[in-house]
């Protein structure tokens, strides 16, 4: 248990210390999606495995299409308001991050046969559309005073001695912008900056942008309109940025700190991956009567290749000059790592759903979903997709971290519509579960949905708000007694509009 909670400690690090413990937190953050699509399924809170007849099913239930009567096209954008509340160091400090989207963008095409005609496959339905699945629009900052054994001195001097260790690019930063020394036994934080210990005002502010977007190809047939079958393919597309800025000052001035010339660092870190990748699905749904419609589906592993750019700097400022060597001194000093670059490949957990409706007649239906996934079964390998780039990195380590940090998680979602002539009144709740087996801390996802819409012979409108809150924690940098952790309460409200035609 030990061993466990050290390494969800260095989990929480997020992308700092590029090649220690990074590549695990990849592999959650590329297989926990949300649900999307389009303002309809959003407004009703995704659950719409059993409902069909809407875009939303390519991406859930694609069976569901075999339930189109009408040719349909729709467009459905949005807007993203997020907020984050980090608690952490003594403080707790407020940050946004607002974005615009396209949430949902396709088309449906139907082939019904006549009711004259006696073929009991009655229709089928082609569909293609954009949906949204993830969206990493997120700032949070925290700042505060550590204490001497949290502090940013401390990850820079404890870590000397350990056998076999390998300097980050960090250490080397330090080293070459006279933040540390360096002896027989690996660097170490100067005696003289020792007044500045436990004095220290560390602030950072962390922005994620990007979102995971996915193409749908599905077909959906009917079968005497009791059952209804669907496939389809997704290819995925994903884009991720990262950039952490990390400050830290001795508040005291120069005379009162005697023996420290420390003044300020800036510590900033950017990450960038961007990947593609292709799963599918198939699925049913069986109409037990004119109440009752029973569905499920089950997704492929999403086999995803992935291609990231990193990079480092640090810039220091001295109270004080020092002494560099050959009689030359300093009070500042700037340095940057080389950029670099690493392409891998992810396979994501397999994914199963199923759900229940139950259709009132035409005054609209209630409806529940249960999704399965275990993330523990996520697994990382090399990217051998260009013979001209030879990976040679091994992530047996890896895979083993994700066996012992993720677990398997149940996510529920409910919803339902209510009609009033050619006016549709909506509302769901969605809970995603928490994908770590650690449960100090509950990382819950809970989302509050609703909906209104028009419907028209040969137009809709219909309109959604997702009001989504979510905890996660982060560490700046991996200690081995204990890092600062900061906890963040996010939340995100995003209102989207869909406008479709039928022909």
């Amino acid at each position: 248990m030990k061993n466990l909670k050290y390494l969800l400690a260095v989990a929480f690090v997020g992308q700092a210390s590029y090649g220690f413990a990074q590549y695990q937190v990849d592999a959650l953050r590329f297989s926990q999606t949300q649900f999307g699509g389009t303002a309809r399924t959003l407004g009703s809170g995704g659950a719409n495995v059993a409902v069909g007849a809407d875009l939303g099913s390519l991406v859930t239930n694609p069976a569901g299409l075999g339930m189109y009567q009408r040719s349909e096209f729709s467009f459905s954008p949005g807007l993203g308001l997020g907020s984050t509340e980090s608690t952490g160091l003594g403080t707790t400090t407020s940050d946004n991050r607002n974005s615009l989207f396209i949430g949902s963008l396709g088309a449906a095409f139907v082939n019904r046969r006549p009711d004259s005609d006696n073929n009991n496959w009655r229709g089928g339905t082609f569909a293609l559309g954009l949906t949204r699945l993830n969206d990493f629009n997120q700032r949070f900052r925290y700042r505060g005073k550590p204490s001497a054994e949290q502090d940013i001195f401390q990850r820079l001097s404890e870590r000397k001695d350990r056998v076999g260790y390998d300097p980050d690019p960090l250490d080397d930063l330090a080293y070459n912008t006279y933040l540390t020394e360096k002896d027989s036994k690996g660097y170490y934080v100067p005696a003289d900056y020792k007044a500045s210990r436990g004095n220290l005002n560390q602030e950072e502010t962390v922005l994620t942008t990007g979102s995971q977007t996915q193409f749908d190809l599905g077909y959906g047939a009917s079968y005497r309109d009791r059952l209804y079958i669907g496939g389809a393919i997704g290819i995925i597309s994903t884009r991720y940025s990262s950039t952490s800025t990390l400050t830290a000052n001795d508040p005291a001035a120069p005379s009162a700190a005697v023996g420290t010339a420390f003044g300020s660092l800036s510590y900033r870190e950017t990450l960038e991956t961007r990947g593609a990748g292709i799963n599918a699905r198939i699925g049913a749904i069986y109409r037990a009567n004119d109440v009752i419609r029973v569905g499920a589906s089950i997704q492929t592993p999403t086999y995803m290749t992935l291609s990231e750019t990193y990079g480092e700097s640090m810039n220091v400022t001295y109270d004080q000059p020092i002494d560099t060597g050959g009689g030359k001194t300093i009070t500042s000093a700037s340095e940057a790592s080389d950029p670099g670059e690493f392409n891998y490949a992810l396979t994501t957990p397999f994914k199963a759903s199923g759900g229940v409706a139950a259709i009132i007649g035409k005054h609209g239906f209630v409806s529940g979903d249960v999704e399965y996934l275990n993330y523990g079964s996520a697994r990382l390998s090399n990217d051998n997709s260009d013979p001209a780039v030879s990976n040679d990195y091994f992530f047996d380590t890896d895979n083993d971290n994700i066996r012992q940090l993720y677990r398997s998680a149940v996510n529920v979602r409910v919803g339902g519509e209510l009609r009033f002539d050619i006016f549709r009144l909506r509302a769901g709740y969605a809970r995603y579960g928490d994908p770590y087996k650690q449960n100090d801390f509950d990382r819950t996802q809970n989302y509050f949905t609703a909906g209104a819409g028009i419907r028209q012979s040969n137009f809709f409108v219909d309109v959604a708000g997702v009001y989504g809150t979510s905890k996660r924690f982060y560490s700046p940098y991996a200690l081995e007694n204990g890092a600062p952790v900061i906890g963040i309460d996010g939340n995100r409200y995003t209102t989207t509009v869909t406008a479709g035609w039928t022909f």
